[in-house]
């Protein structure tokens, strides 16, 4: 019989450890159609008053959810997702995403998550999980 996993109000999500490398960031704009210079031109993206390329947000939010269904597992659900930016990515960074579950309803987890990077906060957001629900042969 598989371990039934229960989650509660005030659980901390175990840190997850992210490196912030060049390929990382030119994968993830160009993954989803972002073609700004920031994100993959270096002497473009300091042209316009930045130390280098950045992560893009398409990335952070992949990032955040994939960080909450490693955690919650396979059968888990995204419903919402809901993040700021805020400290960009460079390269040679690493993001550490840390999360909380805020509260748990009606089969529904919501979770605070924070990414840092060596400069500050990068996102900060809140996201909405379906958790899986147990068969009743498990519930035996």
């Amino acid at each position: 019989m598989s371990e039934v996993r229960t989650w509660a109000e005030g659980d901390e999500l175990p840190p997850l450890e992210v490196p912030v490398t060049r390929t990382l960031i030119v994968a993830g704009a160009i993954a989803s159609r972002d073609y700004q210079d920031v994100h993959h031109d270096a002497e473009l993206a300091k042209a316009k008053g930045s130390p280098d390329i950045f992560m893009n947000i398409l990335t952070t939010n992949g990032l955040v959810g994939r960080y909450i269904t490693d955690h919650f597992g396979p059968d888990a659900s995204l419903r919402t997702l809901a993040i700021r930016l805020g400290a960009p990515n460079y390269p040679g960074d690493t993001m550490v995403l840390t999360g909380r579950v805020v509260s748990v309803a009606e089969g529904t987890a919501q979770v605070a998550v924070v990414g840092a990077n060596g400069i500050g906060r990068h996102v900060t957001g809140t996201v909405t999980v379906g958790l899986p629900v147990m068969d009743e042969e498990a519930k035996a």
